[in-house]
């Protein structure tokens, strides 16, 4: 029988957990022809997320956990959940339910007609401020125009990924990770699911301004070098006009002759020579900061604790015990 597992990276998300695994399990249980499991990973919550996450694989035999021995980040996270799942298709989905796991099932559709990649795309995006819905389209369409990988606009991390998808994305190492771009990355045939996105169930949004902020401009170093040649091109409109006015000052003094320029004039220019300079330097840290973190090749995450769904436990204590000798 092929298999589905379902990823599920949370921090501080005890509060909604039980009901997300309530309708989780009720999907599970209208699929017929998978056997269906559900990773839940815990990244360094620090509430009970743990604890609920243990009393869920306790009572059901589907369900396995991960906890991080720190708070790593989502997109680690959600690389170690992808890390520890074997199966013929992986979901991957919050634990906020403002994506529907009842959407899953449209989902295996389109995997079994061919797709490795079918993703969902919001169509709206209830529960959020009018500032916060202008932000998050402002930057997927300035990735679009940026990124030399096509990368889906109003598109998270809810999606699901064939085996040979998960494969080649466990492939991808490196340690500043925008997972919504290696998900497009990786290609293969993938396919969108317009939805309607529901507003958090529980507890607050992890993603303030600071963090979606440095979240963006990890996206946009990450998958493309467009900071880098604008900053270069931008030196060079201004080296030519520089170059342009320091010729019309020259003819002008030797026509016509010319006094000393006001000190206020002369300030404004080399402050905002300066202000070039200091933004190109600040591009170029980014990305230098960028390769210092690549070159030092530490481990993406570490494991506190490891658990795996009783059922599969069960299924290889059987089939040890059939196999041995009699």
């Amino acid at each position: 029988m092929r298999t589905l597992a379902v990823v599920v990276p949370a921090y501080n998300e005890s509060e909604g957990l039980n009901t997300f695994h309530d309708r989780l399990a009720a999907v599970f249980d209208g699929i017929d022809g998978l056997a269906c499991s559900v990773l839940y990973v815990d990244d360094g919550s620090r509430d009970d997320t743990w604890q609920v996450m243990e009393a869920l694989r306790l009572r059901d035999a589907r369900v396995a956990t991960l906890r991080l021995s720190r708070n790593f980040g989502k997109e680690l996270a959600l690389t170690a959940g992808l890390d520890h799942v074997d199966a013929d298709a992986v979901v991957v989905i919050d634990a906020d339910l403002q994506d529907p796991p009842e959407l899953i099932p449209t989902f295996i559709t389109h995997w079994e007609e061919g797709y490795d990649v079918v993703y969902g795309t919001r169509a709206s995006r209830a529960g959020e401020t009018g500032l916060k819905k202008l932000t998050s389209s402002a930057f997927y369409r300035v990735m679009d125009r940026l990124s030399q990988t096509p990368i889906p606009r109003d598109t998270g991390d809810f999606r699901l990924l064939s085996r040979r998808a998960l494969q080649a994305l466990s492939q991808v190492r490196e340690r500043q990770r925008f997972m919504k771009g290696l998900f497009t990355w990786v290609g293969y045939r993938q396919k969108a699911v317009v939805y309607d996105r529901d507003p958090r169930f529980a507890g607050e949004s992890k993603w303030n301004y600071w963090r979606l902020w440095n979240f963006a401009i990890d996206g946009i170093t990450s998958f493309s070098s467009a900071p880098l040649k604008i900053a270069t091109y931008f030196g060079f409109a201004v080296a030519l006009v520089a170059f342009l006015f320091g010729i019309w000052v020259l003819c002008k003094a030797i026509l016509y002759g010319d006094p000393v320029q006001g000190y206020p004039s002369l300030m404004v220019v080399i402050l905002f020579l300066g202000g070039v300079q200091l933004m190109a330097l600040g591009v170029l840290g980014e990305y230098i900061g960028r390769l210092y973190v690549e070159a030092k090749q530490r481990p993406l995450y570490f494991i506190d604790a490891w658990h795996p769904p009783q059922a599969a436990a069960g299924a290889a204590a059987m089939r040890s015990t059939a196999a041995a000798p009699e």
